[in-house]
């Protein structure tokens, strides 16, 4: 299922780029229905970020989701990588357990607006659960979840942005 969301920041990209490829910020980070993050791998080489983070669904499942993962834990890796010096990157997760019936793909564009006074991030990509019967309707059921935890997030960049502004 596809999804898209845009977030615009009061902050150049570069700043914008670091805050949300740091894992200091992303571990205390808190999102709606998941442990925070645990940081596997966070790198940068010239302008390439990669950050590779773990989290654990903690919300409510329905009977068939709780059913499909017969008592284990929903879990998941997720990759972030962006190229500083282009503002262009990708963003992937996939279950743990089930990497090849749970899994996700995005493509992430962040932007100089005004005279790299500010940024747009541009989100866009696609989410699937390959299930037989239930994938489709699962795929409806997480999707907003996952647009409301990017929403969060961009919330918590815009004031972390304002804070270290104001140093």
């Amino acid at each position: 299922m596809r999804f898209a969301v845009e977030h615009e920041f009061a902050a150049p990209r570069a700043e914008v780029i670091a805050l949300a490829c740091d894992p200091a910020f992303q571990s205390t980070l808190d999102l709606p229905d998941v442990s925070r993050a645990e940081v596997v791998e966070a790198t940068v080489v010239a302008s390439q970020h990669v950050l590779r983070l773990r989290y654990e669904f903690t919300g409510s499942l329905d009977p068939i989701a709780r059913k499909l993962l017969a008592g284990r834990k929903l879990s998941w890796l997720q990759d972030l990588r962006v190229d500083a010096g282009t503002g262009a990157g990708n963003l992937s997760f996939s279950a743990e357990s089930e990497p090849r019936r749970l899994f996700g793909r995005a493509d992430l564009l962040f932007e100089t607006l005004d005279g790299d006074t500010r940024t747009r991030r541009q989100i866009r990509g696609d989410l699937h659960v390959k299930v037989p019967l239930v994938g489709g309707s699962a795929e409806k059921r997480i999707v907003p979840g996952l647009v409301a935890r990017l929403d969060v997030e961009a919330a918590a960049l815009t004031r972390q942005l304002e804070a270290d502004e104001s140093r």
